[in-house]
């Protein structure tokens, strides 16, 4: 079955230019020549092409073992389109609790169907992980009707890849392409088994690239029909070659809206090289928290454009915070690699080797500096929550230029937080008020100037042009960001 992705609003913006040459003798500028579109001569026709790759398109059943006489007729199919579409976790037993058979006897029943192919004569299979998730057993059944009883190798969840092994050889096998290189508005071709529909071949073309959906890795946007069922099955190009693996729709209704997505295959073969050879995938992890750079901090912190990562908050004894990384930072590059957004820095740490060093290049207080940090495994990250309790403000106390009064942080807090600098924000009115800034917040820079106490604080804000905005670093609980407040006119 095919994962729901959760729809976020995703505004597109078209922007034309002219250009035209300048003549010295001509007193007005030539007429720029329109550009003349590629004239289509007819439609494709994929049925060369559905030949060739076909058969190693398979599909695949999963079933699970049950108390025998739970669940109702036709329940199985509901409960893994819920699953499936809705994440939900839906409890067995006819909906009324009605307990199984006496002596707890099992049986097999179908849990889920969904597609795969095969990238090897000897039997390899690729498939998204939640179209194998809990299973106890998995039938995959080839196009000439033949099944075979697989073995999953490994499943990783985050990029929603699974790699199969089948005990049989000389199978027919999918070459795969070069993701890196598709483009927007190719061809392209999808099979598997929708609803159950074995072998169910639709078309259309490449939507957009490197579409980010709140997941792990960036995704191949296309119209191609994919519907429950077509999980797992390959999104192939005119030249035969797997290029996605289909894996979530955007969708409303729990079908087919016009929006579908696939795991780009460089990523699925980096992984599957990993499951096949430890049953697992391993990332680098960098012990860091990020927000995005909107372009307000970054012109009050002098980098020009809206680029980068901003570090929110550092694990306690990770890598970032044994490099030398501090809250505050934005991070512009990773081992040389720009980070243009936030999206780029968990993708390229999660490739690098655990163990091995990095160069970590930040932003901080205006100059650019590199930061030697060693990767280490990706794990859950779990940060204790603390925060510090304003004082009342004392009476008649005036608020500075920024509208936020705030006072010294006592030795307590700053022993509970771990931090050793900054104010505590007592009280926040007029424009840092409608920025967001709250009594209990601490603020440890303002620009790219570090605060250490109330007196040298106001003294900074009182020194500010009251006609530009200013960034200011503020921490809540146990995440730091920049705020941007406008002084008051």
């Amino acid at each position: 079955m095919t994962r729901q992705f959760t729809h976020r609003s995703i505004s597109l913006i078209l922007l034309a230019a002219a250009s035209c040459a300048f003549f010295p003798s001509a007193s007005m500028a030539a007429a720029p020549v329109p550009v003349q579109p590629p004239v289509v001569t007819g439609l494709p026709d994929f049925s060369d092409l559905i030949d060739k790759v076909g058969p190693a398109v398979v599909n695949i059943r999963t079933t699970e073992r049950v108390a025998r006489g739970q669940g109702m007729p036709g329940e199985e199919e509901m409960q893994e389109f819920l699953r499936r579409f809705f994440g939900g976790q839906i409890p067995r037993g006819g909906g009324q609790g009605r307990p199984g058979r006496p002596g707890g006897a099992e049986e097999q029943v179908t849990r889920g169907v969904g597609s795969g192919f095969i990238i090897s004569a000897d039997g390899f299979v690729l498939t998204n992980a939640h179209v194998v998730e809990g299973a106890d057993e998995v039938t995959v059944t080839l196009t000439d009707r033949r099944e075979f009883k697989a073995k999953v190798l490994g499943a990783d969840r985050r990029s929603d890849v699974a790699l199969l092994k089948l005990s049989a050889g000389n199978l027919p096998y999918l070459r795969t392409g070069d993701s890196s290189k598709i483009r927007v508005g190719e061809w392209v071709v999808a099979i598997g088994s929708p609803f159950g529909l074995d072998n169910t071949v639709t078309s259309g073309i490449i939507s957009a690239k490197s579409r980010d959906t709140g997941e792990y890795l960036p995704l191949i946007q296309s119209d191609v029909a994919v519907n429950p069922g077509n999980s797992g099955g390959p999104l192939i190009n005119m030249r035969g070659e797997v290029i996605g693996i289909n894996s979530q729709i955007a969708t409303l209704s729990g079908a087919y809206n016009g929006i579908s997505f696939a795991v780009p295959i460089d990523e699925v073969m980096r992984v599957a090289d990993q499951l096949k050879t430890t049953g697992k995938v391993t990332r680098g992890r960098l012990g860091v928290q990020i927000s995005e750079v909107t372009r307000d901090v970054a012109e009050s912190l002098g980098l020009g454009k809206a680029r980068g990562a901003e570090v929110s908050m550092v694990e306690a004894g990770g890598p970032a915070e044994k490099g030398g990384i501090k809250v505050g930072d934005i991070i512009l590059k990773f081992n040389g690699q720009p980070i243009e957004t936030t999206r780029d820095l968990p993708r390229l740490v999660g490739a690098t080797k655990v163990g091995s060093r990095a160069t970590v290049t930040v932003w901080r207080r205006g100059t650019q500096l590199d930061v030697p940090v060693t990767i280490v495994e990706l794990q859950e990250e779990r940060s204790p929550t603390a925060r510090a309790t304003p004082k009342k403000p004392a009476p008649g106390a005036a608020p500075n230029a920024l509208g936020l009064v705030v006072s010294d942080i006592p030795a307590a807090a700053r022993a509970e937080t771990g931090i050793d600098g900054g104010v505590l924000v007592e009280n926040a009115e007029g424009n840092a008020a409608t920025a967001g800034i709250r009594p209990g917040d601490i603020i440890s820079q303002v620009g790219n100037t570090q605060v250490s106490n109330a007196a040298q604080f106001n003294a900074v804000i009182a020194k500010l042009d009251p006609k530009k905005p200013v960034a200011l670093l503020v921490r809540r609980e146990n995440v730091t960001q920049y705020v941007v407040v406008k002084p008051r006119q």
